[in-house]
C-alpha cells in the first residue's frame, strides 16, 4: 500500500465543490486510486468507487455467468468516483449514467493496514432497480464512523440479470452470480484495503435480503461469508420456484419482436438488442401497475455444464445439511409496503379490479399460485381475514390493505425464514418502528411511520431522501444504535456490547420458538416477547404449510 501526494479532485456535491486527498493501494490486479473523504462525524476514510470486479456482460457474455475482470497493470485504476448504474428505469436526464459495464464495487476503509471486519451491502430494488452508488442510494458516511470495512456492489437487473429460458443459452440467476463473483473478488483482494477476508458479513435489504437467504442455500457461496443481516425479505414464502420464467421471456420476446421459441433463437435475438430496449420496456414487463413487485425471480437451474447458483428447491436445501449455517439478524419494519398499497388504492382502475375480481388480482399482487381452485380459496380467506370482505376505498382501506400487501410481499417471507432458520443458527430478530422526519412514504406530506427501506436512511447516507445528519439531529441516536449493533454483529456474531456507551443497556436475546423475543428499534431499544405480528402470520402458515422433502 502506498499513499500518494494530495490531489485536489474537483467534483460537485449538492452544487458545491470539495477537495479530496488521493490514496493508492496495490493489488495483484494492479494499483487502484481512491479518494479520502469525511464520515458523518468528521473522521477521514478512504473511498475506492467503481472498481470493476467482472467483465462487462455485453455481446456474447449477456445472460451468461460473469467472468472476472483481468489485471490492468501497469496502469493505475481510477476509483475516485462512482461507476454507472446497471440498466434500469430512470429519469431521462440520468440515462447517461446507465451502462451494462456496471459490474462494479466500492470499498470504504479507514485504515488500509488493518484487518477489520468486512460488511458487504447488497442493495434493494426488486431485482430490477437501484444501485450501490454513493451519490444516490448508498453513501458510506454513517457506517464509516464504525470500525469496519464496507463494500457495496452492483449486480445485473431485470431481464439482463434474470432471464431464464431453461437452457444453457440463459440458465438464469445471472445477477445473483454477479454477487458471488464480487464475493470472490473480496476474498482475494480485501486485505489490501484493511479488511479481513475471514470475517465477512452480508448486509442486504429487500431484494438484497432475499439474496442473502439464497447465499446461505447456494453451493456457489459456501465459504465466502460468515454472518448475515437480512432486512425485509427472504427466499422462503408462498411463491414457487420455476426452472424457467416463460411468462417473462415470452413477454420480452413480444416487446422486442423476437421469436419466443426455440430458446436459442430468442436469446440470440435478445443479445442483438441495445441496452435501452430493455430499459424502455421494463414497465410493460409487469402484469399490471408494477405488479407483481417481485417479477423477475431466481430459478432452479438445470445442469448445462455451468456453475449453478440454485440447484434445487430452497425449501429442500434448508431442510438438508447443505444449508450454510451462519449467525443471522433478520427483521422487518412496522408498516413495510403500506406505500405500495397506497399507490394501488389511489389508482381508480386498480382499486376497481381488486374490488370486482379479487380472486384474479390478489394472487398476482401477493405472489401465490394463479387460476386454480386452491388459489381462489386462498384469496377468499385473505380477503375475509384482512379486509372483512369490505369494499376497498382510498382512505378507509389503507391500513388493512396495507397490512395484507405488506405481509404478502415481505412479512410472511420474513416470518417463514425466521421460523425455519432460528433452530439451526443463532438468530436475532427485530421490528423497526422509528418514525423520523424522513421516510420512503409520506401521506399528505406527513411521515406515516416506519416503512420499507427506512432503516437504510440511518445505516447509509441516502442523498436522494435525506441530508447528511449531524450529531445534534434527532436521528443521531438511531444512527448510532443501528450502526453500532450491526458492526458489533459483524465483529463477533452478537449485536450486544455492555461496554459501549450507546448499547450498554441492550440485552438483545437470541430468538427461540418458546418466548419469541424480538427487539423493537425505535428511538429507544426495547426487547419484547411473543413474536412479530404472530396472529397475522398464522393465517399464512395455515394457508401455505412448509413443503416436505425426503
Amino acid at each position: 500500500m502506498q499513499l500518494v501526494s494530495a490531489v485536489c479532485l474537483l467534483f460537485a456535491v449538492v452544487g458545491a465543490f470539495a477537495c479530496a486527498d488521493a490514496v493508492e493501494v496495490i493489488t495483484s490486479l494492479g494499483k487502484i486510486r481512491g479518494a479520502t473523504l469525511k464520515t458523518r462525524l468528521g473522521a477521514d476514510y478512504h473511498a475506492f468507487r467503481g472498481i470493476r470486479y467482472a467483465q462487462s456482460p455485453e455481446g456474447d457474455l449477456r445472460f451468461k455467468n460473469p467472468k472476472p475482470y483481468p489485471a490492468w497493470e501497469p496502469k493505475v485504476y481510477d476509483a475516485t468516483v462512482d461507476g454507472p448504474r446497471c440498466p434500469q428505469v430512470t429519469e431521462a436526464s440520468d440515462v447517461g449514467d446507465l451502462s451494462e459495464d456496471c459490474l462494479r464495487l466500492n470499498v470504504y476503509s479507514k485504515d488500509l493496514k488493518a484487518k477489520k471486519p468486512v460488511v458487504v451491502y447488497l442493495h434493494p430494488g426488486g431485482f430490477y432497480s437501484v444501485s450501490a452508488q454513493s451519490k444516490n442510494f448508498a453513501g458510506a458516511e454513517n457506517f464509516m464512523d464504525r470500525d469496519i470495512v464496507l463494500v457495496t456492489l452492483n449486480y445485473r437487473l431485470g431481464t439482463l440479470g434474470f432471464l431464464a429460458v431453461g437452457t444453457a443459452d440463459a440458465p438464469g440467476n445471472a445477477g445473483l452470480k454477479d454477487q458471488v463473483e464480487a464475493l470472490r473478488w473480496i476474498q482475494k483482494h480485501i486485505s489490501n484495503f484493511g479488511g479481513d477476508p475471514n470475517s465477512v458479513t452480508l448486509f442486504g435489504y429487500s431484494a438484497g435480503s432475499f439474496s442473502i437467504g439464497l447465499h446461505m442455500l447456494s453451493p456457489m457461496s459456501k465459504g465466502l461469508f460468515h454472518r448475515g443481516i437480512m432486512m425485509s425479505a427472504s427466499p422462503l414464502g408462498q411463491f414457487d420456484y420455476e426452472t424457467r420464467q416463460k411468462r417473462l421471456s415470452d413477454r420480452q420476446a413480444d416487446l422486442l419482436k423476437c421469436p419466443k421459441e426455440p430458446a436459442a433463437d430468442l436469446v440470440k435475438c435478445l443479445k442483438s438488442k441495445p441496452m435501452m430496449d430493455f430499459v424502455d420496456t421494463t414497465a410493460q414487463m409487469f402484469d399490471f401497475n408494477w405488479s407483481p413487485i417481485l417479477n423477475w425471480m431466481p430459478v432452479i437451474e438445470g445442469d448445462f455444464g455451468q456453475e449453478r447458483f440454485i440447484v434445487e428447491n430452497p425449501y429442500k436445501t434448508i431442510q438438508s445439511p447443505n444449508f450454510q449455517k451462519v449467525p443471522l439478524i433478520i427483521g422487518i419494519t412496522e408498516y413495510e409496503f403500506i406505500g405500495g398499497a397506497n399507490y394501488l388504492l389511489n389508482n381508480e382502475t386498480t382499486r376497481k379490479w381488486y374490488n370486482e375480481d379479487f380472486e384474479k388480482y390478489a394472487p398476482i399482487g401477493l405472489m401465490y399460485e394463479r387460476d386454480t381452485e386452491r388459489s381462489r380459496e386462498v384469496s377468499r380467506v385473505l380477503r375475509s381475514k384482512y379486509l372483512g370482505n369490505t369494499t376497498l376505498t382510498q382512505s378507509d382501506s389503507l391500513v388493512p390493505f396495507g397490512n395484507l400487501y405488506s405481509d404478502g410481499i415481505i412479512g410472511f417471507e420474513y416470518h417463514r425464514f425466521l421460523d425455519m432458520v432460528s433452530s439451526l443458527v443463532p438468530t436475532y430478530t427485530y421490528l423497526f418502528t422509528y418514525k423520523g422526519r424522513y421516510s420512503h412514504f409520506k401521506l399528505n406530506d406527513e411521515v406515516f411511520g416506519a416503512v420499507h427501506h427506512d432503516e437504510l436512511l440511518y445505516l447509509l447516507y441516502v442523498p436522494v431522501i435525506t441530508p447528511l445528519f449531524k450529531k445534534t439531529d434527532p436521528e443521531n441516536v438511531v444512527i448510532e444504535n443501528l450502526t453500532r449493533m450491526w458492526s458489533e454483529f459483524a465483529k463477533k456474531g452478537d449485536p450486544n456490547n455492555a461496554t459501549d456507551e450507546y448499547l450498554k443497556n441492550l440485552k438483545w436475546p437470541v430468538y427461540n420458538n418458546e418466548k419469541k423475543p424480538y427487539l423493537v428499534i425505535g428511538k429507544d431499544l426495547d426487547v419484547k416477547e411473543g413474536g412479530v405480528f404472530t396472529e397475522r402470520f398464522q393465517v399464512w402458515d395455515e394457508l401455505f404449510p412448509v413443503p416436505k422433502f425426503k
